[in-house]
């Protein structure tokens, strides 16, 4: 299986895809839910981390907290 790390880059540079398509749904370790996050939000990736804009303050989101990728609805990456 392809690592989110991976995914994610494969998802920013390959032509064939359209990012705004994608969806990522994540833990939240503070509502014990999933939570969806478009991957249009993502400012940028660091290390084990993505890092998101929330309200004008930037998020750190832990990789392995993401549980699946969807495209247009559709599961294209699950953990």
């Amino acid at each position: 299986m392809i690592t989110i790390k991976s995914f994610l880059n494969k998802i920013k540079w390959d032509k064939n895809l359209k990012p705004e398509d994608y969806t990522l749904h994540y833990l939240d370790r503070i509502s014990k839910t999933l939570k969806k996050l478009k991957y249009s939000d993502i400012i940028r990736t660091e290390g084990t981390f993505i890092i998101i804009d929330v309200d004008g303050e930037e998020t750190n989101i832990p990789m392995h907290r993401v549980r699946r990728v969807e495209n247009k609805g559709v599961i294209v990456w699950q953990r």
